[in-house]
């Protein structure tokens, strides 16, 4: 299993390097936009439909809009940065970083929603004024948010570093320590166990993943919620906006799986014991610290 780990760790490992250091994300953000492009079309081609009462167009738009998230994730975006780097800082188990992958993803429909449906009702807004509100605000608001969040892992991070360093100074290099973390020579805990160190984190920690994430609506969530509401077809927008975000899910998950993996296949080389627990917060800090860097780099370039 070990071994198993390793190697798909090395293969998500050079996938990340193909796509930072030798064009790679170019590549996938042209396919992407371009996905994006030919199913915004099929979307608006599927609402004349629907409107004309053709059979099987209410099926035809949720598949296109399922497909437009899937796209739109797969570009360049803040919700994967945060959800893969936070697979890999925090040790939480793949099945429950993916619900949080796929919430905050439903959560970011649910932001769409709300928002046109404040705007055309209660503030009288228009298109381009709604979108114009989720690029100016509500995207600098997200970037920010999650460069609070990775500031708030690296400061973790170091607070386990500084709470698990060795309190007293005779030496400790052959001693052999228990599944409890004592040592079975002197007696004293000379660090966190993994399990310890692995402490699945709070509510408060899926509140702020999923918050950062949704607080920015996707703008083809906003571009299909909008017409629906023109044309009469309520129903259908709302229900397409979060098929999208099934189809952003898709990708969100991918990538929390892979960063799991990519945590447990490092980890998987220190064995278990104290080399992997004293490693669990130097990872936090670094996964921390390149979240906040890459979204405080997003927050400069949308204000």
């Amino acid at each position: 299993m070990r071994t198993a780990l390793l190697i798909a760790a090395v293969m998500i490992a050079g996938a990340a390097l193909w796509l930072w250091a030798f064009g790679g994300a170019g590549d996938v953000a042209r396919w992407a936009a371009e996905g994006q492009r030919t199913t915004q079309e099929a979307m608006a081609a599927g609402l004349r439909a629907l409107r004309a009462g053709e059979p099987g167009a209410l099926a035809a738009l949720l598949g296109t809009s399922f497909a437009y998230g899937f796209f739109h994730a797969a570009g360049p975006g803040h919700g994967k940065v945060l959800i893969g780097g936070y697979g890999v800082g925090a040790r939480v188990p793949a099945l429950r970083l993916s619900l949080l992958a796929l919430a905050s993803s439903l959560a970011q429909a649910a932001t769409a929603v709300a928002l046109v449906y404040a705007g055309v009702l209660v503030l009288n807004l228009s298109r381009p004024a709604m979108t114009g509100f989720a690029d100016r605000a509500m995207a600098p608001a997200s970037y920010g948010a999650i460069a609070l969040v990775g500031f708030w892992l690296a400061v973790r991070g170091a607070r386990r570093v500084w709470t698990s360093r060795p309190a007293h100074d005779h030496d400790h290099a052959h001693h052999h320590h228990g599944p409890d973390g004592h040592c079975d020579t002197c007696g004293h805990r000379h660090g966190p166990t993994l399990e310890e160190a692995a402490e699945v984190k709070s509510w408060r920690d899926a509140a702020m993943l999923v918050g950062a994430v949704a607080i920015r609506p996707c703008t083809g969530a906003l571009f299909l919620l909008i017409l629906t509401w023109r044309f009469g077809l309520d129903a259908a927008g709302i229900a397409g906006a979060f098929t999208m975000g099934l189809g952003t899910a898709c990708v969100t998950i991918a990538v929390a799986v892979a960063a799991v993996t990519l945590r447990e296949g490092a980890l998987s080389r220190l064995a278990t014991g104290q080399g992997a627990a004293r490693a669990l917060p130097l990872i936090e800090i670094a996964a921390g610290c390149l979240i906040a860097a890459i979204a405080g780099q997003l927050l400069l370039a949308a204000l």
